[in-house]
């Protein structure tokens, strides 16, 4: 009963499900399944049947896929409060493109695609909401890889410290931005396909020039404008 009151809790504070009808809660709560995955441990491959969207409770989740010279390129890292697996919704008959792997000990929620169709059918702003995000998540996959083509290993270094710090920094009271890290020169490296020295080189020079300092879990801008 525990885990059951813990899921429809869940979809209560849930962003996406929040302007949700409670009977449809219920049902959501009902039909989808809790999943513990331990850090490391792929929760699909490629190829395999896109049936079914994931939200992440707690925890963080790789996407990643492989370039044609075999090398992991990390599409995004998420973590509580967002999907992934969105590909089920779009095109429920369609195979898994990538691999998402859990980066550290997680708990996730999975809901079959037909259940997301048919709360799209009742509800028109969940069904925008949802649009929104699966046009969302595809901007930024496709202007990652843009960057990836058209710019150089230290240019899209910069540029992903910059996005990160617009995202997911938080001003602090001396002005500067601070991003909360939990990624390795070498995960960095394979979001902005380098290599960890070069992602290390490029880190240097920011702090030399005092645009940013850095440790294992923190980034803090101090010049935005530096990039």
């Amino acid at each position: 009963m525990g885990q059951e009151k813990t899921k429809l809790w869940y979809f209560e504070n849930f962003n996406l499900m929040k302007t949700l009808p409670m009977k449809e809660l219920m049902r959501l709560d009902k039909s989808s399944k809790m999943k513990e995955v331990p850090k490391k441990q792929i929760i699909y491959f490629p190829e395999e049947n896109s049936n079914s969207v994931f939200l992440i409770k707690k925890g963080k989740v790789k996407i990643s896929r492989l370039s044609e010279d075999g090398r992991e390129i990390i599409i995004a890292i998420l973590g509580p409060g967002e999907i992934f697996g969105e590909s089920a919704i779009t095109d429920s008959d369609s195979k898994r493109e990538e691999f998402a792997e859990a980066t550290e000990d997680t708990l996730l929620c999975t809901i079959f695609s037909e259940i997301i169709h048919e709360l799209m059918q009742k509800d028109s702003s969940f069904s925008l909401r949802i649009t929104k995000i699966i046009g969302f998540r595809f901007k930024r996959i496709q202007s990652r890889f843009e960057s990836l083509i058209f710019k150089p290993s230290d240019e899209r270094v910069k540029c992903f410290i910059k996005d990160l710090a617009n995202d997911e920094g938080r001003k602090t009271l001396e002005g500067e931005i601070e991003i909360k890290l939990n990624l390795t020169h070498e995960d960095i490296g394979k979001l902005t396909a380098t290599s960890r020295q070069t992602v290390t080189t490029v880190f240097n020079e920011l702090e030399k020039k005092k645009i940013i300092s850095f440790d294992r879990s923190r980034i803090l801008v101090k010049n935005i404008n530096g990039f």
